[in-house]
């Protein structure tokens, strides 16, 4: 379980496909600190430490996670946002977040709106019902307000402003129109929505 406050921007270090993905990440955390087999979450992923050295996390990333990832996530050299898993009484300070990702979207636009960025991202239609005017959703493992939504014919697209602090401190910073990004929607968001369904057919 994470809150989808980035603590960490990582490096991919070196990619080496034996079976699975296997993934080497820089990092400033104390990797002493770290246990293998804890879960980090990576731009959004939460994957499993399976190696450690001073500053090198490594983690193996299956078929089933790149095909459901952002197109050029996993390559060498990409910046990735991490976020230890959330710990019993540590400070939730953005939404509980997974690490499960529901879906990529695509920046359309971004504009710069005082001192912040306003960023567009376009959507699958089957997210559409959990994305909600200030709700809060997970871009790239981050956790953000949304400020607007608008439904489309076969997407949404809901708009976001990332204040100085939060380009600075994330990925954000190389953000690109026409980028992939991973989202991951509000879990109550997710559990309403079932509720509803649930009802509708009773």
């Amino acid at each position: 379980m994470f809150t989808g406050i980035v603590t960490d921007v990582g490096r991919i270090e070196a990619v080496q496909q034996q079976g699975d993905l296997r993934v080497v990440v820089s990092t400033t955390y104390d990797t002493g600190t770290i246990d293998l087999g804890a879960s980090i979450a990576c731009s959004g992923v939460c994957l499993t430490v399976v190696d450690k050295a001073p500053g090198r996390l490594s983690f193996d990333v299956s078929a089933e996670s790149v095909s459901r990832t952002a197109t050029g996530m996993w390559e060498t050299g990409r910046r990735l946002n991490l976020e230890r898993a959330l710990r019993l009484g540590d400070e939730l300070g953005g939404h509980i977040v997974t690490g499960h990702v529901d879906g990529t979207g695509t920046v359309e636009t971004m504009v710069d709106e005082g001192g912040s960025i306003r960023i567009t991202i376009a959507a699958p239609r089957a997210i559409a019902p959990y994305v909600a005017a200030k709700g809060s959703i997970t871009v790239d493992g981050v956790s953000l307000t949304v400020n607007s939504v608008e439904d489309m014919a076969e997407a949404v697209r809901f708009g976001l402003n990332i204040i100085p602090h939060t380009a600075r401190a994330t990925t954000f910073a190389d953000l690109k129109p026409g980028q992939a990004v991973n989202l991951e929607i509000d879990v109550l968001a997710r559990y309403l929505q079932r509720m509803e369904q649930a009802r509708a057919t009773a």
